[in-house]
């Protein structure tokens, strides 16, 4: 319609190169297979180097790099493997992390470090590496996944919690900073989603039955996150920078 607002292209990957973190499993193995059937190119990264290699073994085009995000000389390893084979990057999605349960006072300073290290530094790390990547391909989508842990205080999660509320300010600092040059900074805040990590610290029952009390009236799956991380990584978001999805199932409005 002349005069109105523009067309909302949906969500389409054709012709991108996308490098998730932390994807052999999970939500970002979730995300790699969702963004392969909207057409990404994709690079998936971890250190679990069995299960990366057979989650591209089963995407076509799908190449697996062995990444520590924590570590900058793996970064630059990455980095120069995406350089030659891609010729430069669109989309980045910051999805690996870890999490550790412990009371304040039983919260070790080498256990801290070690969140810091991947879920704060790995984001940093991650955005670095990829600026120059998407500067040569005129742009970009940078997208990094917090946890609801970050918008409300957690008992026994001080640690990670403090990462993820960290993530939002170096998130948004990021947009602001790398909007001039076509790069899209936005972060996705999931709540409870039943992953291999959520596994391991919780029972499914036990994540079922706080499921069923959420206004959804279940736990959210990879698939939820990976859906709302398409929508970031296209063009459909176009407009869209600093922004923060929260991916709930409702649990804070109901807090």
């Amino acid at each position: 319609m002349a005069g109105g607002a523009p067309t909302c292209p949906s969500p389409s990957l054709e012709g991108k190169v996308v490098l998730i973190t932390g994807a052999a499993r999970g939500q970002g193995a979730a995300e790699a297979r969702l963004f392969a059937d909207h057409g990404a190119r994709l690079f998936v990264t971890d250190v679990l180097e069995e299960e990366g290699r057979d989650l591209a073994a089963g995407i076509p085009g799908a190449t697996y790099l062995n990444l520590d995000v924590g570590e900058e000389q793996s970064w630059r390893a990455v980095s120069t493997v995406v350089e030659a084979e891609a010729g430069g990057l669109d989309v980045l999605i910051n999805n690996a992390g870890i999490t550790h349960f412990a009371s304040l006072m039983e919260t070790r300073l080498a256990d801290f470090e070690r969140l810091v290290r991947i879920n704060l530094f790995g984001v940093l790390l991650g955005m670095q590496a990829a600026v120059p990547l998407m500067r040569s391909r005129g742009g970009g989508s940078i997208i990094n996944i917090g946890s609801i842990a970050g918008l409300a205080g957690r008992a026994n999660l001080s640690a990670y919690a403090s990462t993820k509320w960290a993530m939002r300010g170096l998130s948004q600092s990021a947009a602001i900073e790398l909007g001039p040059l076509g790069i899209r900074v936005n972060s996705i805040m999931p709540g409870l989603i039943i992953t291999p990590m959520t596994e391991a610290s919780y029972s499914i029952d036990a994540m079922q039955a706080r499921g069923a009390s959420l206004p959804l009236g279940r736990a959210g799956q990879p698939r939820d996150v990976a859906t709302v991380a398409l929508f970031l990584a296209s063009d459909a978001s176009a407009f869209c920078t600093g922004t923060e999805i929260v991916c709930d199932g409702g649990q804070l409005a109901g807090s």
